[in-house]
């Protein structure tokens, strides 16, 4: 296994008390797999990821339990330096917003190149000349002439194209992608995650997919795991999740996706609001929203229970949900 996530907890201090951003998440990927992390915004996704990188605003954040296991080793008791290794080299990370992620006072050639330079020890002309390989590489056009371009001059799906292109510089076992297409239109969002998978297959990497939109995952994920409020509340393959939902959220979250066979008809929405995570509800998390909450769900957090060998809901009325589909 090339990453496994165990029983993790965040917490974040704040004037008000004490925010559990995540709560107990386990999740792993092997070699090759893309694993899509699903929910909305809120969710404790984006927190995960950043504990798995290393990256995580210490204070007002920290990590609370758990182990992050990669390649065998937990990520936690490593020393700063070691961490810092293999941050980059054997695992990197594509972020949501690539103009403010990239430094809009250096080009991106240079922004490209500083990888080779901190990692490789190359020189300077050598690190640009595999910049200008890996522009080509994300296929970016004219790449030899747009090396010394800053983020401004390039569009919204081209900088997603460099942010892509500095994740895999040094070829990581892993990328953790959040949110890769934030912001873009349907066609460039296509172009993006055919991308990313194209690359992923010829680099055998393992992929984390972190995103709120079902849409964006259906042709590219192997598996989804879908969180709420800080916790995974149902894992499946992804065909199998599409078909038959096993959690109330996501089957909210399913029908929630406009179709073209409802032309007219009002959208649906999962009624109420996420929860405030300074006072998450006693029992499951989802129970106020829920149309199916009854009194053992007000009062007992429900485990991840297995429905089938590859599949596992957070719902002590998993089966009534796989008949409602």
């Amino acid at each position: 296994m090339l990453l496994e996530v165990r029983d993790l907890h965040v917490e974040f201090d704040t004037r008000d008390g004490v925010v559990r951003a995540v709560n107990g998440v386990g999740y792993s990927v092997s070699a090759g797999e893309t694993l899509a992390v699903l929910g909305e915004s809120g969710s404790g996704k984006s927190v995960t990821a950043q504990a798995i990188m290393g990256i995580l605003d210490m204070p007002p954040g920290r990590i609370s339990g758990g182990e992050i296991l990669f390649k065998g080793r937990d990520l936690l008791t490593m020393k700063k330096d070691e961490r810092r290794r293999i941050r980059g080299q054997e695992m990197a990370m594509i972020f949501q917003d690539a103009l403010s992620s990239l430094n809009p006072v250096l080009s991106v050639g240079e922004q490209l190149g500083e990888m080779f330079v901190v990692h490789r020890g190359m020189s300077r002309r050598d690190a640009r000349a595999k910049a200008v390989e890996l522009m080509d590489r994300v296929r970016i056009p004219a790449a030899r002439e747009r090396v010394g371009n800053y983020p401004h001059q390039f569009s919204g799906g081209m900088r997603q194209r460099i942010m892509i292109a500095m994740a895999l510089a040094l070829e990581p076992d892993l990328i953790i992608a959040d949110e890769p297409t934030t912001a873009l239109d349907v066609t460039v969002q296509a172009q993006v995650m055919d991308l990313l998978a194209e690359l992923q297959r010829e680099l055998g990497m393992g992929l984390i997919l972190i995103t709120h939109d079902l849409g964006v995952v259906a042709d590219v994920a192997d598996r989804i795991a879908v969180m709420y409020a800080g916790r995974i509340v149902e894992t499946s393959p992804v065909h199998e999740i599409y078909q038959r939902p096993a959690h109330p959220y996501t089957q909210g979250l399913l029908r929630s996706i406009p179709r073209l066979d409802q032309k007219g008809h009002a959208l649906y929405a999962i009624k109420g609001l996420p929860p405030n995570l300074l006072r998450i509800p006693a029992g499951c998390a989802f129970h106020p929203r829920c149309p199916l909450a009854q009194e053992i769900c007000r009062g007992e957090v429900p485990p991840l229970f297995e429905v089938t060998e590859d599949r596992a809901s957070a719902c002590y009325f998993w089966k009534e949900t796989l008949d409602a589909r």
